[in-house]
């Protein structure tokens, strides 16, 4: 039988069977007897569940071999923690989730987990689609193979724990949880994590709630990269607000106690705090992994002497719960056990269509009413600070401060957070007496951290709210993209719709801006987000439509869990004139709080002409409009397009309003190379071959540079009139 079991598990039998175990250390009072074969039955199963996935590797069964092997000391952190605290676990927890399942009776965390490695459609969190460690009934939201990207949206969930208790929020966890998330020694020096513990050591600092337990699970490596003896306690053990605590993972009866007790003080003091669990890494850091490459005989013989199982194992028999017969029986039917289980779970049902691996990227519609509108006598006073502008048209920013007054008024759940949006209303006064109108706990001034900023609204958005984050400029967000693609984005996708982060994130950006420095001011890159999976891009091109697709961002976010970005053109938002100045054409009168867009991807039409049709959104949308007035005077009819939905991009609409029309020129500010003009062009001959002459104006593939050059590589009211007339001319079939 020996032969056909994992070499450690042959030598972990062979050492209890000679008494060859470390000095058991003692437990005194901390772990009674029940509670130490507890924690052991969980570190145990931790440990045989990687060696199982390794097993099944090797049929083909498998596809994931990083495991928890000498971090299983974290079940004693998963013991002094309770059922209803939200877990952000980094992919070593495995004995983690199997001693926070048993909190909950009913549960099957090993067929689970098994299920998982296989990747099977029965596995209950991700539905076959990663193996994530993750649940809904045990408090669990899934992360892949992060780097510490999870790590902020953990300090959001802390932080929104606590605005919940002040805005007296009914949310996803009581007011008495605490956020828990774990991660690696080489992940604590990643920008994501530093930023997501100086942000809560910000708010602590402040006397901000910020139920935070952090754990770093130091194994010393970095894949194959040694971290720096003493680096993790010299980093973590001197931040302000944050208390530093510290204990042997191979220690249960020690990790138990510091853990008990780190618990107790952030659940007490509603302060952040940091465990810094010293534990070891065995069998390399994935199946795949030949660590004697860049590790000596010695130095991981060393390791291996710190297994916490050989410790644990010595606890039992030191204690008299085992004798030595007696706990090599138990481990080799647990082991037997487990080999069954995985003989189930390999032969279950997988994925087998694109259709159902992409059955949860977008979540599942909630059946339920949106609020009422806020009463006229509500409205009133809500605007009476402004009502000197009250009736009269407005432009773009001021008609989107308007629908923000509404929503919020609207929406109790509404939270906004961001640099300089409180008593500033931001750089562009978009958000200006929001502050006033519902207080500090909805309106919120953040660190200057991107990734911070976006991790919050995760973790608010998963506590219930209506996260709204602002990104004050959209090259700003290129720091921080990955927690729009890596988390917000996926978490649906990795929880089969049962874990969702609606949002509504508000993004000032383009180019075109006067008077104001390039690149970082003026942006005109958005690729990004069109290459992110089940996220919404909505983009308002004047006043009107700023008002019209915030409430359809809000609602869309609120009934169906979506993550929404509003792209607000910058130099639209104060922009008055079209045609010459003092014209007043780019005003709009407010629309009545009950109107909204009709669906999703409808554009909005102006003109009927037939001999050209000019497709444009945001700043390009109003040069057409310019254009198309010219070519009027030179006998060119026109229609154009404001697309408004960029992403997902409803061809079939946009198609049903060029009815009569064979000539089309997209005009698009982006780039040529990488912008929506290319996916535009594309659909169209794909799905409408021969139909359409069509010619793109577009942005040069060049950065904005600084003052009147800009206008220098961005499209002009000249270049798409000549792009028209040239088309126009134009006879015979589709180009």
């Amino acid at each position: 039988m020996a032969a056909a079991m994992h070499p450690w598990l042959v030598e972990f039998i062979q050492r209890i069977e000679q008494q060859q175990l470390p000095h058991a250390q003692a437990a005194g009072a901390v772990l009674t007897d029940a509670e130490l074969v507890d924690l052991f039955d969980t570190q145990l199963s931790s440990r045989l569940l990687d060696l199982q996935s390794r097993i099944m590797q090797a049929a083909g069964q498998s596809f994931y071999t990083i495991g928890s092997a000498g971090h299983e000391g974290n079940a004693a952190v998963a013991k002094a923690l309770r059922v209803t605290d939200p877990a952000f676990l980094h992919y070593r927890s495995g004995a983690f989730f199997i001693q926070r399942a048993k909190q909950r009776p009913g549960t099957t965390p090993l067929y689970d987990m098994l299920l998982s490695f296989a990747a099977s459609s029965d596995e209950p969190i991700a539905g076959g689609r990663h193996k994530v460690l993750g649940s809904l009934a045990l408090n669990v939201p899934p992360q892949t193979s992060t780097i510490a990207s999870h790590v902020p949206k953990a300090m959001g969930t802390a932080f929104a724990i606590g605005l919940s208790k002040r805005l007296q929020h009914q949310g996803t966890w009581p007011h008495d949880a605490i956020a828990y998330v774990s991660f690696g020694d080489a992940s604590a020096n990643h920008s994501t994590a530093l930023g997501a513990i100086n942000s809560a050591s910000w708010a602590a600092y402040q006397q901000i709630p910020m139920p935070l337990l952090m754990v770093c699970e130091d194994n010393g490596l970095g894949i194959s990269t040694h971290t720096p003896q003493g680096w993790i306690q010299q980093q973590l053990s001197q931040r302000p607000a944050l208390k530093y605590f510290s204990a042997d993972g191979s220690n249960l009866a020690e990790t138990y106690l510091v853990a008990r007790e780190a618990a107790a003080y952030v659940r007490e003091k509603r302060k952040p705090a940091i465990l810094h669990l010293r534990t070891v890494r065995l069998f390399g850091h994935a199946g795949a992994d030949a660590e004697v490459a860049y590790r000596s005989k010695q130095e991981i013989a060393r390791d291996s002497e710190r297994d916490p199982l050989l410790h644990s194992a010595a606890a039992l028999i030191s204690r008299g719960l085992f004798s030595a017969a007696e706990l090599v029986t138990h481990v080799q039917q647990q082991q037997q056990r487990i080999a069954r289980i995985a003989a189930v779970a390999a032969q279950q049902p997988k994925l087998e269509t694109a259709e159902a691996v992409m059955a949860s990227i977008v979540p599942p519609v909630r059946q339920q009413a949106l609020p009422e509108l806020p009463t006229e006598e509500r409205r009133k006073s809500l605007f009476q600070w402004d009502k000197h502008n009250v009736g009269k048209p407005q432009h773009l920013a001021k008609m989107i401060n308007w629908a923000l007054h509404d929503l919020m008024a609207q929406y109790s759940n509404i939270v906004m957070c961001g640099e300089d949006i409180a008593k500033k209303g931001g750089v562009y006064h978009v958000t200006q007496h929001l502050m006033e109108a519902f207080g500090p706990n909805r309106v919120l001034n953040t660190v200057l951290d991107e990734q911070s900023i976006l991790g919050l609204a995760i973790g608010m958005a998963q506590q219930g709210f209506i996260a709204m984050p602002e990104i004050q400029f959209l090259a700003y967000v290129h720091n921080a993209e990955d927690q729009i693609r890596g988390e917000a984005a996926t978490l649906s996708f990795f929880s089969n719709g049962q874990y969702t982060n609606p949002m509504v994130i508000r993004i000032a950006g383009l180019a075109y801006q006067r008077g104001f420095g390039g690149h970082f001011h003026n942006d005109n890159s958005f690729a990004v987000f069109r290459d992110i999976p089940g996220i919404i891009l909505l983009c308002p091109s004047n006043a009107r439509e700023g008002a019209l697709l915030m409430r359809q961002a809000v609602a869309l976010a609120a009934r169906e869990q979506r993550i929404v970005i509003m792209l607000e053109p910058i130099a639209l938002y104060m922009t008055r004139d079209l045609h010459q100045e003092g014209d007043g054409g780019w005003l709009c009168t407010y629309p009545d709080p009950s109107e909204t867009v009709p669906e999703l991807g409808e554009p909005s039409v102006h003109g009927s002409g037939s001999d050209v049709a000019i497709i444009s959104y945001g700043n390009g949308y109003y040069l057409s409009r310019q254009a198309a007035a010219k070519l009027e005077t030179n006998g060119i009819s026109t229609r154009v397009l404001d697309i408004r939905c960029l992403v997902p991009l409803h061809v079939d609409k946009i198609v049903a309003q060029l009815k009569g029309v064979k000539k089309i020129v997209i005009v698009d500010e982006c780039r040529r190379r990488g912008s929506l003009s290319e996916e535009l062009v594309t659909v169209l001959h794909e799905q409408h071959p021969g139909r359409f002459s069509i010619a793109r104006v577009n942005a040069e593939d060049s950065f904005i540079p600084l003052g009147k050059a800009a206008y220098t590589v961005l499209p002009s009211v000249d270049q798409i009139m000549t792009a028209v007339k040239s088309l126009h001319q134009q006879k015979g079939a589709a180009s």
